[in-house]
């Protein structure tokens, strides 16, 4: 049997995950966006070594980069490698790309990387515009989760 259509996407795969975006920022919004990278740097990507924990974008002069985004350097690159923390380009629509600047103008607001992901071959990440959680809203959140996992528990037994 074959089936034409599309593909549901599997998230679960992801390269890379940045656990405390959702923790320290309260995400209103996410993009899918390409990134422009070298030969070397996809190799490092695809076998998982990409780092986004200390990753934000900005927005400059029309092109969204994402900054501090650690690529390890690929074994085999030699010469080819290129700098690990470089600044790398989103491949974005216009009309996304100037919601993320207006979303930037306001006070507290930053733009994070949530996911890296391979979708048909590209790289890909997931980013979300989050305002910034006061320590309450943490504290909110760790008691949430403590008794959702309490009523797992319960109803598990």
């Amino acid at each position: 049997m074959v089936c034409h259509g599309k593909k549901k996407q599997n998230t679960e795969n992801y390269l890379a995950q940045n656990r405390k975006a959702r923790f320290n920022y309260a995400i209103a919004e996410t993009f899918e966006a390409g990134i422009s990278l070298t030969g070397t740097e996809i190799k490092s990507v695809r076998a998982g070594q990409i780092t986004i924990g200390d990753g934000f974008v900005t927005v400059h002069n029309g092109n969204a980069l994402l900054t501090n985004v650690h690529i390890s350097s690929y074994v085999q690159g030699n010469q080819f490698n290129v700098d690990p923390l470089r600044t790398r380009q989103l491949l974005l629509h216009k009309r996304e790309i100037r919601v993320l600047e207006k979303a930037t103008q306001e006070q507290g607001v930053t733009i994070v990387p949530l996911k890296v992901y391979l979708k048909h071959g590209f790289a890909k990440v997931l980013i979300g515009i989050g305002r910034g959680k006061k320590k309450y809203d943490k504290r909110e959140d760790i008691k949430k989760r403590d008794q959702e996992r309490e009523l797992s528990r319960r109803f598990k037994n």
